[in-house]
């Protein structure tokens, strides 16, 4: 098995091999009086970090923007670069390779990696939900998924998130990859759904099936189950770096926190904010970034970071299961609480 290079989020960046890369806070730059004020510079001596993104600008990472025009990490006496990947950029190369210090990735995908010889843990849960679901007609007869015997399902492909997903919910009725019909679609979960050439597809709950709707196309989700064993977006770092620099470490993740809490209480003043950082918000952007917003605040749960360290070990037994892992993997070691306010 290689590394995935197209994951979760990874797999949007795929649709930006142009104009993505290094961007730093104010980079993006509005017309003085329209837009928000320019985030407030670090102080001398301010310890200098790089938080990486698997994808390109977009309303999905406001929580880290917030963090960064409300202050939140020159408070804490951080120097923050925010960092989107380039097209074909691998997902933990960066951070392993030390041009990264933070990254934001799945659990599942740390996981993977870690089984591959990796030394990630995850600090802290931004989503405390998982992301994706299975997305069908809102008139579909697929109620639930014990349902999908026999029916067709699109997936971007067999890795990554949408991939994670479909297994667990398979598992969940006690079927198979086998028991149904899955087609590689490829990232055209939208045009394959509703020109029928699938009955369902794989999508996260804050980009496709926002999109679909957006676009007029009424649907249902049939998300994963509570229990399910997959642990979703979270803040990830080195190993080493945990160990070396704890208070650094958990200062980054208070003031990330932070940036949760700002969206969660203010989510247009959000949207306000990451103009700044996002480049193209125009008035129907900003509509759909308000959308996109809406459907992403859920997954937050109670904004607190912390991971569920059961869940861990037993998606540990899961992805094992479903040979997902290129070797033994210890859970206890890529994920921690130690870290949290």
């Amino acid at each position: 098995m290689t590394r995935r290079t197209v994951p979760t989020l990874t797999r949007r960046s795929l649709l930006a091999a142009a104009g993505t890369g290094l961007l730093a806070a104010g980079a993006v730059a509005c017309a003085p009086g329209d837009g928000p004020e320019a985030a407030p510079a670090p102080t001398p001596g301010s310890t200098p970090l790089t938080l990486g993104f698997s994808y390109i600008p977009d309303i999905q990472f406001s929580p880290f923007y917030a963090a960064h025009a409300l202050g939140h990490y020159a408070a804490a006496g951080l120097d923050v670069t925010l960092r989107h990947h380039g097209g074909s950029e691998s997902l933990f190369g960066a951070l392993e390779s030390g041009e990264e210090d933070f990254l934001v990735a799945s659990g599942d995908e740390l996981l993977q990696a870690n089984s591959a010889g990796s030394e990630l843990v995850a600090v802290a849960s931004v989503y405390q939900t998982y992301p994706v679901a299975l997305i069908v007609p809102a008139d579909s007869d697929i109620q639930t998924p014990a349902d999908l015997r026999g029916r067709t399902v699109g997936t971007p492909g067999p890795y990554g998130g949408n991939w994670f997903a479909l297994l667990a919910i398979l598992d969940s009725a006690g079927l198979t990859p086998e028991d149904l019909d899955i087609k590689n679609i490829g990232f055209t979960q939208q045009s394959a759904l509703t020109t029928g050439a699938v009955e369902g597809v794989m999508g996260y709950l804050n980009n496709e099936a926002v999109r679909l709707e957006a676009a007029g196309t009424p649907v249902r989700t049939i998300t994963l189950p509570e229990d399910a064993a997959l642990a979703s977006i979270g803040l990830n770092t080195t190993q080493a770096l945990a160990g070396a620099e704890p208070d650094t470490v958990r200062a980054f993740v208070a003031a990330s926190l932070l940036g949760v809490r700002a969206v969660v209480d203010d989510p247009a003043a959000a949207v306000e904010l990451s103009r700044e950082y996002i480049p193209g918000l125009t008035a129907s952007a900003r509509r759909d970034a308000e959308a996109t917003l809406a459907a992403t605040i859920p997954l937050f749960g109670d904004g607190s970071g912390r991971s569920d360290l059961q869940r861990w070990e037993e998606m540990a037994t899961f992805m094992a299961s479903a040979d997902l892992l290129e070797g033994d993997v210890d859970p206890s070691l890529a994920v921690s609480n130690d870290f949290l306010p």
